[in-house]
């Protein structure tokens, strides 16, 4: 059985667009793959499982075998862990994977991981984003990301938009193979006090538009510009953002007075279904390449809702939500057409309701687990 290493910023329970696609590329080698993941650790919990960030452990997920390396503080959003390099060491010497994948961007791990690349293992490099905001970050490491293209076997770009939009896969495009981003059903499943729990949420909202969003509360996910929106809506609208994180009281200075604009804070999965089932729109606000693809927007689509997002060039959100067949698109930034696109959607159920259908077959022709994990097996399998 050939063995399988992981490299991933962190891992379930933490939860994010990358921690995700691990979880899901685990699951689908589960049976075919011997299999382990290293990463960063991170404060966490879904109540079986407990996270400290500064603890080096060793625990399971969904049976694969994850080492946590404890981290001190962080940088440029980049972890520091003084334990990785020797952790990295031991999962090269012992386990001796025969494929690598590598979730990039992790400029920290790139450092350690390069003094391995001469090893005989297939490189899988898994793009998920280019370096953008921290532009300084991006050049110091140039080299150091070139060098990890020049080895790689394959790249795994999450879609065609991104290939093209990036300057470096752009460059590199001989060797990239696109497997979109996937939602799980099983994840997304629907229960009695789920769906009690939205007719609770659309009575609390009752004649009302309920305009959802949810995410990280960082800058790229353009929050501040939906709250900007609200500005230019009646009170025939409620603004729910879920979410929380180091912008929350920064976002919530920026909507004190608006009784639109609610904050529910970090939702459980339960609630986060109940909120898909009762939202009329699903606002997707990022603004840059940050967001490469937009899984909560897959997930949102997979319901039959329409959603609003910006044009971001070179960035799947708009390969995923494509303008008026499945959702709503307008100028970046742009707070008042984002708003305008919601009061068109508020005045005309028709259009939501065909939007709605539209997005929803898309994701589940495209975007689910079942697809994702086919071609990550045909992926690995290639000679």
């Amino acid at each position: 059985m050939k063995r399988v290493l992981q490299i991933s910023n962190y891992a379930y329970p933490n939860r994010g667009g990358i921690e995700q696609v691990a979880r899901e590329i685990a699951g689908a080698l589960r049976e075919q793959y011997e299999q382990k993941i290293i990463c960063f650790n991170e404060t966490a919990s879904d109540g079986d499982c407990v996270c400290r960030r500064n603890e080096t452990v060793t625990d399971r997920v969904d049976g694969v075998q994850v080492i946590r390396c404890g981290c001190v503080t962080k940088k440029a959003s980049q972890s520091i862990s003084l334990t990785f390099s020797a952790q990295l060491k031991n999962v090269m010497d012992d386990f001796r994977p025969d494929i690598v994948i590598f979730h990039y961007p992790n400029p920290f791990q790139s450092f350690f991981l390069k003094k391995y690349l001469d090893r005989g293992f297939r490189f899988i490099l898994y793009w998920h984003l280019d370096i953008t905001r921290q532009k300084v970050l991006g050049r110091l490491f140039h080299q150091q990301t070139i060098r990890l293209l020049e080895r790689a076997d394959t790249i795994v770009a999450t879609s065609p938009v991104y290939i093209d939009g990036s300057p470096y896969l752009s460059r590199y495009r001989h060797k990239c193979t696109v497997i979109p981003n996937c939602i799980n059903a099983d994840r997304l499943r629907i229960t009695d006090a789920i769906r009690n729990r939205a007719e609770q949420l659309r009575e609390e909202c009752k004649g009302k538009t309920l305009c959802f969003s949810v995410g990280r509360h960082i800058p790229y996910k353009g929050f501040t510009y939906l709250i900007q929106a609200a500005g230019y809506l009646n009170d025939d609208f409620r603004i729910i953002i879920a979410g929380e994180g180091p912008l929350t009281a920064q976002l919530k200075a920026e909507a004190a007075g608006d009784p639109r604009i609610i904050f529910p804070g970090r939702i459980s999965d339960e609630d986060l279904i109940a909120y898909y089932l009762a939202m009329d729109v699903f606002c997707f606000t990022s603004i840059t390449k940050n967001e490469a693809f937009g899984i909560a927007l897959a997930e949102a689509m997979s319901f039959g809702k329409p959603a609003v997002t910006f044009t971001i060039p070179g960035s799947g959100v708009n390969y995923v939500n494509q303008r008026d067949i499945t959702g709503l698109e307008v100028p970046n930034r742009d707070a008042k057409a984002y708003a305008e696109a919601l009061i068109k959607l508020s005045n005309d159920p028709v259009l939501r309701k065909r939007l709605g259908i539209k997005g929803a077959e898309r994701i589940r022709a495209m975007f689910m687990a079942e697809a994702f994990q086919n071609r990550i097996l045909a992926l690995l399998q290639k000679a």
